[in-house]
């Protein structure tokens, strides 16, 4: 099956999604062509898209079709911004849990994002679908990557990658598997997270064979704010997106 561009319409009509094609493209005749990569971005705890909307812009990947979802229920209480869990439930210290269960919000993106839209109608593989996920979205993420891997082909189990802002893999998942999943995972955090806990960091290399971490010398689970601790993702890109053109002319390699 030939790779098409997904457009809006070929999602359901409830979902919130904005779609980013590379920039450089954009004014070109390559611009009707579907890229070899698709970036799906995954917004924290009370967020909405429209921010991460503007880090896809920002981002500028070459070669790559970039998916921004909202979470599709609202904070209640009047709250600001969305949700992706079950339920909303509260931490020790009174705060909202990032960590309350994804069954529902994980079959959506799975049956119809991923398989149904990006697998099924426009013939990307899962290798060529990495993921971003800020917070709670980067628990979905991890959720979303170890669920594929128990149920496609042998051919056909992993995600191109995943990052994880500030999140590990939620103790509301199971890490029972029969073997580690293959998807490569970049966790970033802030320094003394306490989230991303040397803990959190081993139940995560628990269900994946693949495990980075990067922590900022500063604290925050934030996303990365300069240079330095943008590069390690940067770098992750690098290694997981794939390319049509090749590498440009005097580059230099990140190791």
């Amino acid at each position: 099956m030939p790779t098409k561009t997904p457009h809006p319409s070929d999602f359901p009509s409830n979902l919130t999604i904005t779609i980013t094609p590379p920039q450089s493209s954009t004014s070109s005749s390559q611009s009707s062509q579907p890229t070899p990569n698709i970036l799906l971005l995954l917004h924290g705890l009370g967020d909405s898209a429209p921010s991460f909307t503007q880090l896809a812009c920002a981002l500028n990947l070459p070669e790559t079709t970039i998916l921004t979802l909202q979470a599709p229920h609202p904070l209640p209480f009047d709250l600001p911004g969305f949700h992706w869990g079950d339920d909303v439930t509260f931490d020790n210290a009174g705060g909202l849990d990032m960590d309350a269960g994804f069954g529902r919000v994980m079959k959506t993106i799975m049956e119809d994002v991923v398989r149904g839209v990006l697998v099924g109608k426009c013939g990307y593989r899962l290798r060529e679908i990495l993921v971003l996920g800020l917070g709670q979205g980067g628990m979905l993420g991890l959720s979303v990557a170890k669920e594929l891997g128990l149920s496609e082909t042998e051919e056909d189990k992993s995600l191109s990658g995943v990052i994880s802002v500030g999140a590990p893999y939620p103790l509301s998942g199971s890490t029972m598997v029969a073997a580690k999943n293959r998807t490569p995972v970049l966790l970033v955090s802030g320094r003394d997270s306490p989230v991303v806990t040397d803990n959190a960091v081993q139940r995560t290399k628990q269900v994946f064979e693949f495990v980075e971490t990067h922590r900022y010398a500063r604290k925050g689970d934030t996303m990365p704010r300069n240079r330095d601790e943008m590069l390690p993702v940067m770098q992750f890109f690098a290694r997981r997106l794939r390319s049509r053109q090749g590498v440009p002319e005097g580059s230099v390699e990140l190791t």
